[in-house]
């Protein structure tokens, strides 16, 4: 019990001699000493203090050796804390500052990584996971031999699968909402708005791994939309749903659908025999 009393003694005496130390670093004009300081922080993952000080330090080293080493530090340290679109900017400045600068790759795959970071997941707005593709395709683009260029590479494809993901989620959204038409405003229906998401989607991604998930729903809403269509239409719709069918069951022979492919084609011929 003693020793685990002195113990936090300890800590808290050591913990009061840091804080003092670097409140006096920190109100110090002599920036030599506050660089070195800064740098030791850095190297020790004390980012909280490091980032304070380099955020001082990138302007008053503006011109000098120190400047590059400055500006990568602090967006390694925003991003060591977790501020990814903090970090994200830093590194871009770093980029804009100092295209062949030493630091100059690693800024720039760190741009992406920061924004891949902060990516959210498949349900939520896909903005930053654009931007993050956007990101990595740059840096392959100005390093297509780099040192990072595997993991970046790896990043695409994680990135991808999350908007195709998004995009799987909301083509099962309105196959879902299937005859409500509370949300379709503009006209239209939600089968016909599943079938425009899985296809564009099928189109832009074609080797997805969901690229069955989406052939279901497809197949589905097809057959779907010809059940509500009117007379006039009918007939068109069942036939292009028949197509779908036959084309699924092509495609995947042993798919667990097969047998709802089969049941909609005996449905579309009392349609289209004629």
């Amino acid at each position: 019990m003693k020793k685990n009393i002195l113990i936090t003694i300890l800590v808290a005496l050591l913990f009061t001699s840091c804080a003092h130390e670097y409140n006096q670093v920190y109100k110090s004009t002599n920036y030599s000493y506050k660089y070195e300081f800064a740098k030791e922080c850095f190297a020790k993952g004390k980012f909280g203090y490091a980032v304070p000080l380099l955020q001082e330090l990138v302007t008053i080293m503006k011109g000098t050796d120190n400047a590059q080493e400055c500006l990568y530090m602090l967006a390694m340290s925003e991003y060591g804390l977790d501020d990814y679109e903090a970090a994200s900017e830093t590194f871009k400045k770093y980029v804009q500052t100092y295209p062949h600068g030493d630091f100059a790759e690693m800024s720039s795959f760190y741009i992406g990584q920061s924004l891949y970071a902060g990516t959210p997941e498949p349900r939520l707005d896909q903005t930053p996971t654009v931007a993050a593709i956007a990101a990595f395709q740059d840096y392959l683009d100005r390093y297509p031999q780099g040192k990072m260029k595997g993991t970046a590479e790896q990043r695409l494809f994680e990135l991808q699968d999350k908007l195709i993901r998004k995009e799987y989620l909301n083509a099962k959204l309105y196959y879902n909402l299937g005859s409500y038409f509370g949300n379709c405003t503009s006209g239209g229906n939600n089968y016909e708005a599943c079938i425009i998401t899985a296809e564009n989607a099928l189109n832009d991604f074609p080797y997805t791994p969901l690229r069955e998930e989406f052939a279901i729903l497809l197949m589905k809403s097809k057959y779907e939309l010809a059940q509500m269509s009117v007379e006039s239409k009918k007939i068109q719709r069942y036939q292009d749903a028949e197509d779908e069918c036959y084309g699924f069951i092509n495609e995947y022979p042993d798919s667990k659908e097969r047998a709802t492919a089969e049941r909609f084609i005996e449905k579309c011929k009392e349609f289209t025999k004629n």
